[in-house]
């Protein structure tokens, strides 16, 4: 049974950054940096996917409570729709790491590249399996983009966006076609675009009768 990353791997003054939220279709990309304190152990860290969800919420309070300093940061969606995806994502980080109220010695970014940072970095692949404080940053962000997902299903009802939490799933582009976009959608993916499109279509398609 995996039991979780070993603390032992956990360096002094290394923060950990990852983004969850790149490929749904609405919301924001939200992103966290960990420093975690090497004389406080959590246990149970790991890939926030590999967890359930109670599990999450449990590692994200006992996160907040023992790490050195934490900082959660997003993209907003007209972020996302001005500069795309990637480069609201590396923006998300990079406030993720200057929002710590401690300097990092080094900032260790899951995936294969790294946000124009103060402080050195470096990217780690798949390093939300391999590094304590890149989970750790995983489970911030992942619980704080679940919790807003769950707010705007019932700001937003119809679309299922507590379940699928915005990603591109039927439900998600059945209800799409059927209820049009919202304003947390993003304008500037290709599903989200032919719905405003489809919209547009419509209303002039009545101005003309």
């Amino acid at each position: 049974m995996q039991m979780g990353l070993d603390f032992n791997l956990v360096e002094d003054l290394v923060a950990g950054v990852d983004e969850v939220g790149r490929g749904p279709l609405c919301g924001a990309v939200v992103t966290a940096a960990v420093i975690l304190d090497p004389q406080r152990p959590i246990l149970g860290l790991n890939d926030s996917k590999k967890l359930t969800e109670a599990r999450r919420e449990k590692l994200f309070d006992e996160i907040c409570e023992k790490a050195l300093s934490f900082c959660i940061a997003r993209a907003e969606v007209e972020e996302i729709d001005q500069l795309n995806i990637l480069h609201a994502t590396m923006l998300a980080m990079q406030r993720a790491v200057e929002g710590l109220s401690v300097t990092p010695k080094l900032a260790l970014i899951d995936g294969n590249r790294c946000p124009k940072l103060s402080v050195p970095a470096a990217p780690v692949v798949k390093g939300d399996s391999q590094v304590p404080a890149i989970a750790a940053a995983s489970i911030l962000a992942k619980v704080t983009r679940d919790r807003e997902m769950a707010a705007f299903e019932l700001i937003y009802p119809g679309y299922g966006i507590g379940g699928h939490k915005g990603y591109p799933t039927p439900v998600h582009l059945e209800a799409l076609a059927r209820l049009g976009p919202t304003p947390i959608h993003r304008r500037s993916f290709a599903p989200v675009r032919a719905a405003f499109e489809a919209r547009d279509a419509l209303a002039s398609g009545f101005g003309e009768v």
